[in-house]
């Protein structure tokens, strides 16, 4: 892969996860085959048969992306075997807590040498593993082949060709500039970063912060509330990185500040929604059955906390939504406690 450089071309891309984001991301890597005159296999394994179906036949995702065409280039399988047949880039776009055990059905399949992208942002409870970890471990590949793509990206908003920006991260800087390369389309940039532990990380505690904002919009907190959640929240995000290795400037860039702001800002983000709708008084289940999509701050939002408290790393927020998922705490209960830190100079972390 280093030998290739920007150069390599997989003629084969195969997107594991028919969802919003993994049907919008196979779309980019279509579009940016077409605008730099290159031909381009996009295949997308779904689980359920009528959107297979009517992304062959109809070439929407209706389900998803509402109205959006796709490009001819992209096909879709229910069939994973029949999707990662030659495959020479995989995006994997699954819930971050069923990935372990579907790699585990999945490895044998994967083409040696292949390059496997993830575009997930969780952290798997009872490991509190991030998301390239768990591929690495069990593809049992080197982690110069794994990357991941994260920034502010509503998918809504790039199906629709807006223009957005992102961050593709990877230990081989020659392996990120390649796959960036692979998916700059017109309305999609992509940056590149070796700090893949920060970027993971700020697309991982966006989540549970984007569930405290919406908790607040739910009971109709205002702006000045939601901006101190928001500032205070990169605070954490920053503070748990540094624990764990990564750059505090990736905080400041796409993958922290910029993923954190469209978070916490947008009604199309599904973990905004969850905690709007906690904060107008749903429960917990009822919010889980009226969600088509799955909010990974809900499950992720525990793995953050066990691992910010195995690591002696504050994180108030982060604590506060974790009780309220938990039921130890009511929604009414949440404001005082979300800047409850201790006084101190705001440059601390």
């Amino acid at each position: 892969m280093t030998e290739a450089g920007t150069d390599w071309e997989p003629a084969v891309v195969a997107v594991l996860g028919a969802g919003s984001w993994g049907t919008t991301f196979a779309k980019v890597l279509a579009d940016a085959a077409t605008a730099a005159g290159k031909e381009r296999s996009i295949r997308i394994w779904g689980r359920r048969p009528e959107v297979v179906e009517q992304i062959n036949t109809l070439h929407l995702n209706e389900q998803y992306l509402k109205d959006t065409p796709l490009p001819a280039a992209i096909s879709s399988s229910t069939d994973v075997a029949e999707v990662l047949d030659g495959a020479e880039l995989v995006i994997l776009a699954v819930p971050a807590q069923s990935l372990r055990p579907q790699l585990k059905e999945w490895k044998e399949l994967v083409a040696p040498g292949a390059v496997v992208v993830s575009l997930m942002k969780g952290l798997e409870l009872g490991t509190d593993s991030r998301m390239s970890q768990v591929i690495a471990e069990e593809l049992e590949i080197p982690e110069g082949r794994v990357a991941v793509v994260s920034g502010p990206n509503l998918a809504m908003e790039i199906a629709r060709q807006e223009p957005t920006a992102s961050v593709v991260a990877c230990s081989d800087e020659d392996t990120a500039a390649a796959i960036a390369h692979c998916c700059t389309a017109p309305y999609f940039r992509p940056y590149t970063s070796t700090d893949v532990v920060g970027v993971e990380i700020g697309g991982i505690v966006k989540n549970v912060i984007a569930l405290a904002v919406g908790i607040c919009e739910g009971k109709q907190m205002g702006d000045n509330t939601k901006a101190s959640v928001i500032t205070r929240g990169l605070a954490e995000t920053s503070r748990l990185a540094l624990a764990l290795g990564g750059d505090v400037h990736t905080m400041a860039g796409l993958a922290g500040l910029g993923d954190l702001v469209a978070t916490c800002s947008s009604p199309l983000s599904r973990n905004h929604t969850a905690g709007r709708l906690l904060g107008e008084g749903l429960t917990l289940d009822e919010v889980t059955a009226k969600m088509t999509q799955t909010a990974e701050g809900i499950k992720s939002g525990y793995a953050v906390n066990e691992l910010a408290v195995s690591l002696g790393v504050e994180m108030p927020i982060t604590a506060a939504v974790v009780a309220v998922l938990e039921g130890k705490l009511s929604v009414d209960e949440l404001g005082p406690r979300l800047l409850a830190r201790s006084l101190k100079s705001e440059g601390d972390y």
